[in-house]
């Protein structure tokens, strides 16, 4: 895997989210409570076996992989999915600034909780706003979209949960999140990615039409610690 974004979990557990890192140097992973993400410095069936003897009692973990891997015999799987993994080198506009953007905290966990729980942008735990920089819109009390960061495998920065209450589609609340992120990270000097499944259409016309670009199709696997 010769270039960063090809193994981005353990490439982030080694720079932009050290401080998140538990393992070792082979087999790192995030605490359950941030994210399910693992990572591995190579492929192999003795760093699959560290990161068994490492991960707590029925661990599940999701492994980003370019490649289809034929797991060991010491981990189920429990669900594969495609991905599209997309980079943005170039903004398709500025930051629009229709709607106010308010940064997350403590006191939003509770909302930010129920709206992925709503909307279902990927894995989102109690501890997951750790990862820092998430933002959100409001209508009155109420959090009706948000978006933030996760891998930060550097200079490379993931935008993540990206997500809009069913109420409140269609008004580009999306697209204003996506693209302060994007030029945040930007002005940081890093490189904006994100990860999309294959069969979500309306998500990657969004991404494409903000200035993201398809790097690879990559997978996702859902891999579950066996008990022996």
């Amino acid at each position: 895997m010769d270039h960063i974004l090809d193994n981005p979990a353990f490439n982030a557990l080694n720079t932009g989210n050290k401080e998140l890192a538990k393992g070792n140097g082979e087999a790192k992973y995030f605490p359950s409570d941030i994210s399910p993400f693992a990572g591995l410095a190579e492929n192999t069936p003795d760093n699959f076996k560290l990161l068994y003897d490492v991960a707590p009692v029925n661990a599940v973990f999701g492994f980003i992989t370019p490649t289809e891997i034929d797991f060991p015999g010491l981990w189920k799987v429990l669900q594969r999915m495609d991905v599209l993994q997309l980079v943005c080198e170039t903004p398709a506009r500025q930051a629009e600034a229709d709607e106010q953007i308010v940064p997350l905290g403590e006191e939003h966990i509770l909302a930010m909780l129920a709206l992925t729980k709503l909307t279902n942008p990927g894995p989102f735990a109690q501890r997951t706003i750790d990862f820092g920089h998430y933002k959100g819109i409001f209508d009155g009390d109420k959090l009706i979209a948000m978006a933030g960061q996760r891998l930060n495998p550097a200079p490379y920065a993931e935008v993540s949960a990206v997500c809009t209450h069913p109420d409140y589609l269609g008004r580009g609340y999306a697209a204003q999140l996506i693209l302060n992120h994007v030029h945040r990270i930007k002005a940081a000097s890093g490189i904006p990615f994100l990860h999309v499944l294959s069969s979500n259409t309306r998500a990657i016309d969004l991404y494409k039409s903000l200035g993201f670009v398809t790097r690879k199709q990559i997978s996702i696997y859902v891999i579950q610690k066996e008990l022996v």
